[in-house]
């Protein structure tokens, strides 16, 4: 298109001014959003707008239902690859009415979007060559956003390693810095770490950003990387049932990870909820506790991810160590793995999965896959060789606990 055609030649002294100019030449309501959903700038508009448009300014983010959608329907994978107008039709169930929108790319990355609502006319193909170079028009203010930020979240991802590693350690110093860095103080919180089965390269880290950012479930307070992992400071919203709060958002951000991006394999553990700011470093161990306990027994408590729920796990460390002493042992235990070794027999295993089945004779007789008769013998016989009662809860838990530490020695 030549110079003389171009309807955004001249300088704009903001993103705001810039979008009321493309929304004159489109006559349209407009809006700028960066790379993760979160508005910039938009137009004034008449009379009539749509409910996404109208939440979005109020909130000055794309609500998450909107983003969801657009991925289901296919238009921000769209966005992501190509440097076109994608046209989007309705989806009168969030509220968003029909629009066209184009990517702002700086090289090979995407940096922000221009939406075009539009209202009761359709854009010619000369007005979507114009909004294409709207996208070019509009880099330059972007990226000077783009980098500001970046400029920013590097400070703050240094003053996050200083907590999670304990170099900052009063109450009144922490909350000091994080006023200074304007993140918003929380009645508790805990530390998040999702693990990869790979270091993250670029794009990963891109796309892990992308989706911490655009998350609305829960308020992300801070967020680095170390590695394969991705450390978050999460905020859970209610003060009743933050272990649910925070196993929904995984669950969420794990399945959005395979569903959009092809990203299998993610292992997750979270530390202790807390309402101080110096226990962020205790929160950060527990949280690696957790996914050293899952590399360790696997689907056995694969769908554990808090602290707070490993239960007798927590406690393994300290058992470990009373065992090297001497100062623990398990005589019903030494029995049944004597017996086990002698006999090739599974009296062991047969014993704990009964427990991590919560003793239910059919269930496990089917993780077992043996007949539950079968099973009733081998329960029999663990009651002659071990000696033990097995309607003692006390006698039963010690055993199993032991089954545990020794399973949790030999791996290391």
């Amino acid at each position: 298109m030549s110079h003389y055609t171009d309807p955004f030649r001249g300088e704009f002294d903001s993103l705001e001014e810039f979008a009321d100019r493309v929304s004159d030449v489109l006559q349209c309501p407009v809006t700028i959003e960066d790379a993760n959903h979160r508005l910039i700038a938009y137009s004034a508009h008449d009379d009539y707008t749509d409910p996404a448009r109208t939440a979005t300014i109020i909130s000055r983010r794309v609500p998450e239902k909107v983003i969801n959608s657009l991925w289901k329907q296919g238009t921000i994978p769209a966005l992501l690859k190509s440097r076109e107008p994608v046209r989007v039709p309705p989806i009168p169930d969030v509220g968003l009415g029909s629009r066209v929108a184009v990517s702002i790319w700086k090289n090979d990355e995407v940096i922000g979007f221009i939406w075009v609502l539009e209202t009761n006319r359709t854009l010619s193909p000369e007005e979507m060559e114009w909004l294409k170079l709207a996208a070019k028009t509009a880099k330059n203010k972007v990226l000077q956003l783009y980098m500001r930020k970046n400029k920013k979240e590097e400070r703050v991802q240094e003053l996050f390693w200083k907590l999670l590693t304990g170099h900052i350690a009063t109450e009144d110093e922490i909350r000091a810095h994080l006023a200074a860095m304007q993140i918003p103080a929380a009645p508790q919180f805990a530390v998040v770490v999702f693990r990869f089965a790979a270091d993250l390269t670029v794009e990963m880290e891109r796309q892990i950003s992308y989706l911490l950012q655009t998350t609305q479930q829960l308020p992300l307070l801070l967020y680095t990387t170390d590695g394969r992992d991705v450390i978050l400071l999460a905020a859970p919203k209610t003060t009743d049932q933050p272990l649910k709060e925070l196993n929904g958002f995984i669950e969420s951000f794990a399945a959005k990870m395979k569903e959009r991006f092809h990203i299998h394999d993610v292992q997750c553990g979270f530390g202790g909820v807390y309402g101080a700011y110096r226990f962020i470093e205790k929160s950060y161990r527990e949280a690696l506790a957790v996914l050293a306990f899952k590399e360790k027994f696997g689907d056995e408590i694969r769908s554990v991810y808090g602290y707070a729920q490993l239960g007798i796990y927590q406690f393994f460390d300290f058992l470990l160590e009373q065992k090297r002493q001497g100062e623990w042992a398990n005589p019903a235990l030494e029995k049944l793995q004597s017996y086990d070794r002698k006999h090739h027999s599974d009296l062991v295993k047969t014993f704990e999965t009964f427990f991590d089945h919560n003793e239910n004779v059919q269930e496990t007789a089917d993780a077992l896959n043996v007949h539950p008769n079968t099973l009733a013998y081998r329960l029999k016989r663990i009651t002659d060789i071990a000696e033990i009662d097995m309607t003692d809860m006390n006698q039963k838990i010690k055993l199993y606990i032991d089954i545990k530490l020794a399973k949790y020695e030999a791996r290391g």
